[in-house]
């Protein structure tokens, strides 16, 4: 799931959240186009995240600046890792 280095994008999500699967699911086509890596994080696994991100997940990160939530717009992830 990630490059050398490093993901350039990150998916904050949660057990049992069908928008978040939906989600990893985009952003996993768009990065095996691209060749870009990506990491999901488990938001329950910290308190911060939870307390961070709630029930917006998923929220998307592309280098390291928050992109999308809820939902992955496939286009404009592609531009977003084309700069």
């Amino acid at each position: 799931m990630t490059g050398a280095a490093g993901p350039r994008v990150v998916v904050y999500t949660r057990e049992g959240c069908h928008l978040c699967e939906a989600a990893e699911a985009q952003v996993a086509a768009v990065v095996a186009e691209t060749g870009d890596g990506w990491e999901r994080i488990d938001i329950d696994a910290d308190p911060e995240l939870v307390r961070r991100f709630g029930e917006q997940v998923p929220v998307t990160f592309v280098d390291g600046r928050q992109h999308d939530f809820w939902r992955v717009d496939p286009d404009r992830l592609r531009a977003a890792l084309a700069r």
